[in-house]
C-alpha cells in the first residue's frame, strides 16, 4: 500500500478563519440573498422562472406539478434544497406579497393571514403571461451570458433578459451576512413611465422621476402618510415609509354604525393579523375602549375585512385613532434599496435603479439585433444565391448530372473547377468555370428542392430577399442610431404598460399626525383580593366591607388600594413582578378571580409569592427582606416605585431564596425562626437600610445544615401565637436578643 505524503500547511489561524468567513460571506450576498439590480431576482428566483421555461411550462400550456419544477431546478441549477425554491415559488405566485406575480399558481398557495401553502406534490403552477414575455423572450437570441451550473454538466443564465425595472416593481427582501435589502413593490405603469422619462432626458433627478412615480404601491393597498418623506427616502436609498390601513364607517340598523378594515398595512400580512385581532380583544379586556361591542374577520378570497362592531353613541374616529395609535393598523416599512450592482452589493437610488435598468436595456437591444442582423445577412446570403441560381438553373442541372459525386458539385459551384464533370457542350464548361457561388450558398442550391422552381415560388423567394433587405436596414439603423435603438425600447415599454399595467392601489397622502385621546379613568377605592392559588379580583369597597369575613378567611392576601395603582408581587427568587389593578375585572365577590400569570411576568409554575403590596404604600414606607440562609435588610420602598412590569428586588446569593418582603408600619418586632428550632427576636434598629441591589447582613447565626424556616413580623406590643410542634407558642415572649447571634433554642 503506498503511503501518501503528508502536506502540513503552516498558516495563522485567524488569517484562515478570515479568508473563510468573508469566501461565505461574499457568496451569501451574491449566490444566494440578495438580487441583481438588473433582473430584480435572486439566484433562486432566476433558476426557478429558467427551469419552468425550459419545461416548457407556458403560460398558455397546462399547469405542472410544482415538485416536478422544484426537483428539477434542485437537480440542475440550485443545489440548496427543495424547501428554499419551493418557497421561491410559492412567494412568486401570491398576489398578496408580490406586485406582479410572475408564476401563476394552481392549487392552495398560501394566505394573506399566514397560513403557508399546500406541499408541492399537491400544488401546480405555470408561467405568467408577463414572465414569459418580459423576463424569458429573446434567451434564443444570445442577448444574456450563459454560465456552467454548479457541476459543469448544463448551462443557466447569468441573469435572465428582463425588459422593464422589476426590482422595483416586484420589490425584494433579504437578510444576508452582515447587511439586509428591503425594496418596496411599485406600480409597473408609474414604473415604466418614469424609465421612459429618463430614457428619453438622462439628466432628470430622483426628484424629477418621482412625478412620474409618486411611491411605493403594495399589493395590500393602504395609505403611505409620510409624503413629504419620500423624496429624501428615494434619494439615498434607506428610510422608513409609514403606512396605515385603510378604515370605513358603515351604518347599521338601530343607529350603530361599524368600522370596517378593507385594506392593511403591508408589514401586517401574515400572522401579524391574528395580532392585530388579538391586540384589539386586548384593548377591550384592559378597558382601554368599552366601545368595541364585538370583532370578526370577515376576510375571503375577494380582499380583506375586518369588522368592528360599535355600540351607540361611539365616536368612530376617535376609535379609529386609537386603532392607529395602539395597534399595528399603522406600522413602519423600513426601506433598504440593496441590490448587486455590477457584481457588489450597493445601496442604490431610485434614479441609480433606473439608469442600471436602461443599462442593461440597451445592452440587451444590442446583443438581440446584433444575433438578428447576423442572421439575416446569413439569409441574404442564401437567398441571393438562390436567386442567382434560378438564372443559371439549367447550368446548375447540367453540372450536377455530369457530377460524380457532391463533393465534386460543389467545388464546380464555389471554386468553377470542372475536372471530371461531364457537360453536354463546350460553352456549358466554360459557363460552369466562371460560377463562384459561397459555401453558404452552394449548400443551400444542392439541398434545395425542385417544387422551388415553380414560377411563384421564385416570385416569393425574390418578396422574402426584400424583406430581409428591409430588415437588414432596420437593424443596421437600430445599432448605429442611439435614438433609433431609444425608440425600439420605448416602444416595447409602451407595449408592456399597455398589457400589463394595473390601477394604483396604495394611497401616497401627507396624513395628519393621529390624536388619540384616552379616556381618562375615573379614580375609585377598590379592595384587591389574592388566594393562595394566585387567583385574583378587585371588588369596591362596599361589596369588601359586606363580606370582610368572609374576604380575611378565604383570601392570602387583601389589599385597599385606588383602581389606577399597580401592584407589586414580590417572588422567592427575588423579582419583584408588577401588575395594573385596572387590568383585573372589577367584579362580583363570590367571582373566582383570574390567574395573575395573565397580567403580569409572574409564574405560578416557577415563583412562590413571598409577599404583595400595593405601590402607592410602598412611597412612604420601607420593606424587610429576609432570606433562607438568614440574610435581612430594609429598603425604601421608593426604591420599588417603577412602570417596568418585571424588576430584580433584591440580591441574593447562589442557592438562597427569599422568605419574606414585608411591607412595615415602622414600629414592628420580627422573629427569625430556623429548622432546628432557633427562635431569634429583633428590633427594626437591628437591621440596616440598604439599597434593592445590595446582598444584606446575617440576621441569624445559623448551624451546620440549619437553615431559616421562617420570619415572623408582627406590630410591637402586641401579642402573636403560632403553631410550633402541635402546640402554641407565643413570639413576644421569646427574649430579645441581637443580630448575628444564635438566638434562643425552643424545647416543647
Amino acid at each position: 500500500m503506498e503511503q501518501i505524503e503528508e502536506q502540513i500547511i503552516r498558516t495563522e489561524y485567524s488569517d484562515l478563519m478570515q479568508k473563510s468567513y468573508i469566501d461565505y460571506a461574499m457568496s451569501v450576498i451574491i449566490a444566494r440573498a440578495l438580487p441583481d439590480v438588473r433582473d430584480g431576482l435572486k439566484p433562486v428566483q432566476r433558476r426557478t422562472l429558467y427551469d419552468m421555461h425550459e419545461l416548457g411550462i407556458r403560460f398558455d400550456r397546462p399547469y405542472r406539478k410544482c415538485a416536478r419544477i422544484v426537483g428539477d431546478t434542485m437537480g440542475k441549477y440550485h443545489p440548496h434544497g427543495d424547501s428554499s425554491i419551493y418557497e421561491a415559488l410559492v412567494v412568486m405566485a401570491q398576489e398578496f406579497k408580490k406586485g406582479m406575480p410572475l408564476v401563476d399558481g394552481h392549487g392552495n398557495f398560501g394566505s394573506i393571514e399566514g397560513d403557508g401553502a399546500a406541499a408541492m406534490r399537491y400544488t401546480e403552477a405555470r408561467l405568467q403571461k408577463v414572465t414569459q414575455e418580459a423576463f424569458l423572450a429573446d434567451l434564443d437570441k444570445n442577448v444574456v451570458d450563459f454560465v456552467p451550473n454548479f457541476d459543469e454538466t448544463e448551462k443557466e443564465p447569468s441573469v435572465l433578459p428582463v425588459k422593464i425595472p422589476n426590482l422595483l416593481v416586484n420589490g425584494a427582501d433579504g437578510i444576508a451576512v452582515g447587511m439586509a435589502t428591503s425594496i418596496p413593490p411599485h406600480n409597473l405603469g408609474e414604473v415604466i413611465d418614469a424609465a421612459r422619462a429618463l430614457l428619453k432626458n438622462p439628466d432628470l433627478t430622483t426628484r424629477d422621476l418621482m412625478e412620474y412615480l409618486a411611491g411605493p404601491d403594495f399589493p395590500t393597498g393602504g395609505i403611505v402618510v409620510n409624503k413629504d418623506e419620500l423624496p429624501a427616502i428615494y434619494e439615498s436609498g434607506t428610510g422608513k415609509i409609514k403606512i396605515r390601513g385603510r378604515v370605513e364607517t358603515e351604518k347599521v340598523k338601530g343607529g350603530r354604525e361599524r368600522l370596517v378594515i378593507t385594506e392593511i398595512p403591508y408589514p401586517m400580512i401574515g400572522a401579524n393579523i391574528g395580532k392585530f385581532l388579538n391586540d384589539v380583544a386586548a384593548l377591550i379586556e384592559s378597558r382601554k375602549t368599552t366601545d368595541i361591542v364585538d370583532i370578526s374577520n370577515q376576510s375571503s378570497k375577494e380582499g380583506i375585512r375586518i369588522v368592528l362592531e360599535l355600540k351607540k353613541g361611539a365616536d368612530p374616529e376617535n376609535l379609529k385613532n386609537m386603532l392607529y395609535k395602539k395597534t399595528r393598523l399603522e406600522d413602519t416599512f423600513g426601506v433598504n434599496m440593496l441590490a448587486v450592482a455590477d457584481g457588489r452589493p450597493e445601496t442604490l437610488s431610485l434614479r441609480q435603479v433606473l439608469e442600471y435598468s436602461i443599462e442593461f436595456q440597451y445592452e440587451l437591444a444590442t446583443r438581440k439585433y446584433r444575433t438578428l442582423l447576423s442572421k439575416e445577412l446569413e439569409k441574404k446570403e442564401i437567398q441571393e444565391g438562390l436567386i442567382k441560381a434560378c438564372d443559371v438553373i439549367d447550368l446548375i442541372i447540367e453540372i450536377l448530372r455530369g457530377s460524380s459525386d457532391i463533393k465534386q458539385a460543389k467545388a464546380c459551384l464555389v471554386e468553377g473547377n470542372t475536372e471530371g464533370i461531364h457537360f453536354k457542350s463546350e460553352k456549358s464548361r466554360r459557363q460552369a468555370a466562371k460560377l463562384c457561388f459561397t459555401e453558404r450558398q452552394a449548400g443551400a442550391i444542392l439541398e434545395m428542392r425542385l417544387y422551388k422552381l415553380i414560377g411563384l415560388e421564385i416570385k416569393a423567394l425574390r418578396k422574402e430577399y426584400e424583406a430581409t433587405l428591409k430588415n437588414i436596414a432596420e437593424y443596421e439603423d437600430i445599432l448605429e442610431n442611439h435614438k433609433s435603438m431609444t425608440q425600439v425600447i420605448d416602444k416595447e415599454l409602451v407595449r408592456f404598460k399597455k398589457e400589463f399595467a394595473v390601477p394604483r392601489r396604495t394611497a401616497i397622502e401627507n396624513g395628519a399626525e393621529i390624536i388619540f385621546e384616552e379616556k381618562k379613568i375615573e379614580e375609585m377605592p377598590v379592595v384587591f383580593l389574592m388566594d393562595r392559588f394566585g387567583y385574583a379580583r378587585i371588588v369596591d369597597v362596599p361589596a369588601y366591607e359586606r363580606n370582610q369575613e368572609a374576604a380575611q378567611g378565604e383570601s392570602r392576601y387583601v389589599i385597599p388600594c385606588q383602581n389606577t395603582d399597580r401592584i407589586c408581587i414580590f417572588t422567592h427568587t427575588g423579582k419583584m413582578h408588577t401588575l395594573k389593578v385596572q387590568e383585573l375585572p372589577l367584579g362580583k365577590f363570590r367571582d373566582k378571580g383570574v390567574p395573575i400569570d395573565n397580567y403580569s411576568n409572574y409564574s405560578s409554575s416557577e415563583e412562590v409569592v413571598t409577599g404583595v403590596c400595593s405601590m402607592e404604600s410602598l412611597k412612604e414606607r420601607r420593606l424587610l427582606f429576609g432570606t433562607k440562609t438568614g440574610m435581612v435588610k430594609l429598603v425604601p420602598g421608593t426604591e420599588f416605585v417603577t412602570a417596568n412590569r418585571t424588576v430584580a428586588a433584591t440580591k441574593l446569593t447562589e442557592g438562597d431564596q427569599v422568605l419574606t418582603a414585608a411591607l412595615l408600619e415602622g414600629n414592628e418586632q420580627t422573629v427569625l425562626q430556623s429548622a432546628q428550632g432557633y427562635f431569634l427576636r429583633l428590633s427594626l434598629e437591628e437591621i440596616p437600610e440598604k439599597k434593592k441591589a445590595a446582598l444584606g447582613v446575617r440576621g441569624i447565626r445559623l448551624g451546620e445544615e440549619d437553615y431559616l424556616e421562617a420570619i415572623h413580623v408582627y406590630p410591637a406590643r402586641t401579642e402573636l401565637t403560632i403553631a410550633y410542634k402541635g402546640k402554641e407558642l407565643a413570639l413576644n415572649r421569646i427574649k430579645p436578643g441581637n443580630r448575628d447571634t444564635r438566638g434562643t433554642k425552643v424545647r416543647i
